[in-house]
């Protein structure tokens, strides 16, 4: 998810509030709010519409939700709000304070509501995740939810792994930490090397994530980087 992706997430959640505090919202009122056009918030209110939101136009007044329609209870599931947890890292590299601040606080309301277990591992990924602008966006990979998932559970990993000499090999690996850096880079302790190592997602060809659990690494990313680097 990039930025633009989080940006129109986030506005579309407080047009959805807006609807829900007042009778009646213009679209002239909301793109005034947002400092978006009234294109955009026409574009918005047709998203909301399509998830299955009853946003009623009264016509030459504005928008309002159907009389009686709540936000039914939000609950997450541990992957999505693992996914979560990385936007938040995305959106606090906004140059724009009023919107990490804003996004900050609603990811605070979110972690409200999890269960404790799954708020848990939320926090553990909190402290475990860093990023870094990304503007290299050619290099991809479709298992940082899987790692993210084993970090937190403490899964051992297996992986097929190419490294920069196109030398495979198979690996058992205990996810520690996942850090951006122009690439995607997670930290992760070898047993076929004995040592902490770091891995690119985009070169892990196979991925088995084990029944079998390791101790926990019992310390912070910054005493990981105190200690190795």
């Amino acid at each position: 998810m990039d930025y633009s992706e989080t940006n129109r997430l986030s506005r579309l959640t407080a047009i959805l509030i807006q609807l829900q505090t007042k009778r009646i919202v213009t679209a002239s009122e909301l793109a005034r709010k947002f400092n978006i056009s009234k294109r955009t918030i026409y574009r918005d209110i047709k998203a909301l519409e399509q998830s299955g939101v009853p946003v009623l136009t009264e016509e030459g007044k504005g928008y309002t939700l159907m009389d009686g329609y709540k936000i039914p209870p939000v609950m997450f599931t541990e992957k999505q709000a693992n996914a979560l947890i990385l936007a938040e890292q995305l959106v606090l590299n906004s140059k724009d304070s009023s919107f990490v601040k804003d996004y900050s606080e609603a990811i605070d309301k979110i972690k409200s509501i999890l269960k404790y277990t799954t708020k848990d591992k939320a926090n553990i990924l909190l402290e475990r995740t860093r990023y870094d602008e990304n503007r290299n966006r050619e290099r991809n990979s479709n298992n940082l939810s899987d790692l993210q998932n084993a970090l937190t559970n403490y899964n051992l990993v297996k992986i097929e792994y190419i490294n920069k000499e196109n030398s495979s090999s198979i690996r058992i690996i205990e996810p520690f930490a996942i850090l951006n850096s122009e690439n995607w880079y997670l930290v992760a302790f070898c047993r076929l090397r004995n040592e902490f190592r770091f891995f690119r997602p985009d070169r892990i060809q196979k991925i088995e994530i084990l029944t079998e659990n390791f101790e926990p690494h019992n310390m912070t990313l910054q005493e990981y980087f105190d200690k190795y680097q």
